[in-house]
């Protein structure tokens, strides 16, 4: 019975895909298209580098896909994915199994799988985006990174493998028998995934609405309710493989993208970055950044491209990102669960390395695919159709199999759209399993039951939680369709960086360390870097928007006043901008404030360092003998291993 419901529930996922597409219209966002009349592969034999480069005479604004290879290629990934969750369904019967696989995942494969939970499609779309339209800062957004696994296998893995059992709530409770300890790590650890989680639902819900014309709120369910069949029933084994097949998969892309692009360049690279830099169209960009119209004497824009500066103005903001990068992805619940999954500590520290050099490669690949869409897509084709510049890697890809319209070209950009829906898939499917397992392992069967819950009773009472998950996920994805995702994201790398890492080390590595400063870190330190966001650039201030309206109010009615008669776009523009000045004129932020207090879009320059002071404040002001006796046996087990739970066959 139980195989039979999940089979028809994934024949229900893969119907709502196939009959929700509207065969005819596509919704507006973007398209990718370089002249149909034009294969790509002629193109790279047959025009200079300079003259490739130059912007195309009309800039297409909309995505032009195959509709028919889309949709297979799509239904071939959930396909795939879905028979490894009936495997995996089969051998999942113990709550260990459910929650570590057993602990029978080998270092090499964790480390493949961890790849696969960092590299989400927020990495592979956003950062080659950001590094086509403004060089090297988009490559110093993604170094905190490899910077924290270096954390991770420095400072996390080995001791969090040996101490730990299934969740964070194991961890930090280990010394404590304080319920509110589990309680809080629970709740701090279901709230950091929801927000991490609503980034790749609403990225799925755009993927799919953009490339195959599904409605979003149809698209948002339809991914949820593929997620809830492959936690609920696949648990981490099916998470795991879905991770590792994603990874790969990001890995084949990158490589064959990357030796596309250099091929044009003879593989070598010194004459693929001259060709980028004189690139008038790149050149043309930069002056643009730089809000220069007219050239300045002498001035190399496009070595200027290759420089620092043209994202991150303001270096605090880097620091402060790389801040929440650093902690913030050691401390989240999803990447801790993965050191629970492997045999022993030497595996641990083995699956860190092996992601790192598996992560450090993938970034070097999407770097030159971000240079590679800047010299022959170019940052005007590639604004016009996302001023984000999320869609550049589609856009390359679609390029270099020959363009819109050709059968290489449509082919490869179905490809790696599915690729992309995979990556998002294996990263939300570890999300809510571990939101599931801090509801189920740490609030049901260790504060509710006080540790009395026998095998059968944790994993169903896990898969209800998926379920509530992955509901939760669905209602908030679809109310956040037009949010800022991407604060969301950030706030979760800062509440983790803030809150979840300070508590963590300190239980570790800590002796007079106990549960007035875990609770106070955690609750204090995410209601703080929440308080901090709430007054930073990262909201919306009613009176900057009216001000800016009130500009091109003036400017439009000084025309008017001037005897030019407004063109109807322009008659529209002006009153939609006196309309937004009306709205807006006496309006405040969310908190009642005009403008932000906090500068910085990432608050991790100060909710990190706070989040340390109050844990040890709390942890002196509130001394518990008995936890600091605690720590010795705590210390031994870390070290040593001593009474872990062995791996089980299958």
């Amino acid at each position: 019975m139980k195989y039979l419901f999940l089979s028809s529930m994934l024949w229900l996922s893969l119907s709502s895909f196939v009959f929700a597409a509207d065969p005819v219209a596509m919704p507006s966002p973007a398209t990718i298209s370089t002249s149909p009349q034009t294969p790509v592969a002629a193109a790279i034999q047959t025009i200079p580098p300079t003259a490739a480069a130059k912007a195309p005479a009309a800039l297409p604004k909309k995505i032009k896909t195959n509709r028919m290879f889309t949709i297979s290629m799509f239904l071939v990934m959930i396909a795939a994915t879905g028979g490894i969750v009936v495997w995996a369904s089969k051998k999942t019967k113990t709550a260990s199994d459910y929650y570590a696989a057993g602990g029978g995942i080998s270092g090499m494969q964790n480390g493949w799988a961890i790849a696969g939970d960092y590299l989400s499609a927020a990495t592979f779309l956003g950062i080659t985006g950001l590094m086509a339209l403004f060089g090297p800062d988009g490559f110093m957004y993604s170094v905190g990174v490899i910077v924290s696994l270096l954390t991770v296998l420095l400072i996390i893995a080995e001791p969090c493998r040996n101490a730990g059992k299934y969740t964070l709530g194991d961890i930090l409770a280990f010394r404590s028998s304080s319920k509110v300890v589990r309680g809080s790590a629970a709740a701090s650890a279901v709230v950091v995934c929801i927000f991490y989680l609503l980034g790749q639902m609403v990225g799925a819900g755009k993927l799919m609405q953009l490339l195959l014309g599904i409605p979003y709120k149809t698209s948002i369910i339809g991914v949820g309710t593929l997620i809830v069949v492959y936690v609920a029933f696949g648990g981490m084994k099916a998470t795991t493989w879905v991770q590792i097949i994603k990874a790969g998969l990001l890995m084949f892309t990158g490589v064959l993208l990357t030796a596309a692009i250099l091929w044009k360049s003879g593989f070598n690279p010194f004459q693929f970055f001259d060709e980028v830099v004189s690139s008038q169209a790149i050149q043309d960009h930069v002056r643009m950044i730089l809000k220069q119209p007219v050239a300045e004497q002498g001035f190399d824009y496009g070595q200027r491209f290759l420089e620092l500066g043209l994202f991150f103005k303001n270096p605090l903001d880097q620091i402060s990102l790389g801040l929440a990068w650093i902690f913030g992805a050691a401390g989240l619940p999803h990447v801790l669960m993965r050191f629970f999954t492997v045999p022993n500590a030497k595996e641990a520290r083995k699956s860190v390395v092996v992601a790192m050099f598996l992560i450090g490669i993938f970034l070097i690949m999407v770097s030159f695919l971000g240079f590679g869409a800047a010299l022959y897509i170019t940052p005007q084709q590639i604004m016009a159709v996302d001023k984000g510049g999320n869609t550049a890697a589609l856009m390359i890809a679609q390029f270099i199999g020959g363009g819109a319209g050709t059968i290489g070209g449509d082919l490869l950009l179905a490809f790696v759209c599915a690729v992309a829906f995979a990556t998002i898939l294996a990263v939300v499917s570890g999300l809510v399993l571990a939101s599931s397992a801090a509801i189920a392992h740490d609030l049901y069967v260790n504060i509710i039951k006080d540790g009395k819950a026998d095998q059968q009773t944790q994993v169903k009472v896990a898969r209800y939680a998926s379920f509530g998950v992955g509901l939760v996920s669905i209602v908030l994805g679809i109310a956040c369709e037009n949010q800022n995702i991407a604060q969301l994201v950030g706030l979760a790398l800062a509440v983790t960086a803030s809150a979840n890492f300070p508590v963590i080390l300190f239980a570790l590595f800590w002796k007079r360390f106990n549960s007035a400063g875990i609770v106070t870190g955690l609750v204090v330190g995410t209601l703080f870097t929440i308080g901090v966001l709430m007054v930073s650039p990262n909201m919306t201030y009613p009176k900057k928007i009216a001000a800016d309206a009130q500009k091109i109010v003036e400017v439009l009615e000084k025309k008017q006043a001037s005897g030019v008669v407004l063109p109807e776009k322009d008659l529209k523009t002006l009153e939609k901008a006196r309309a937004d000045y009306a709205s807006n004129k006496n309006g405040t932020s969310l908190v009642g404030l005009d403008a932000p207090l906090f500068n910085l879009k990432n608050p991790g320059i100060i909710s990190v360092p706070f989040g340390f002071l109050v844990t040890i404040a709390a942890t002196l002001l509130f001394g518990n003998r008995r936890e600091e006796e605690m720590f010795d046996e705590l210390f031994a087990r870390q070290t040593t291993g001593y009474g872990i739970e062995k791996a089980v066959d299958h």
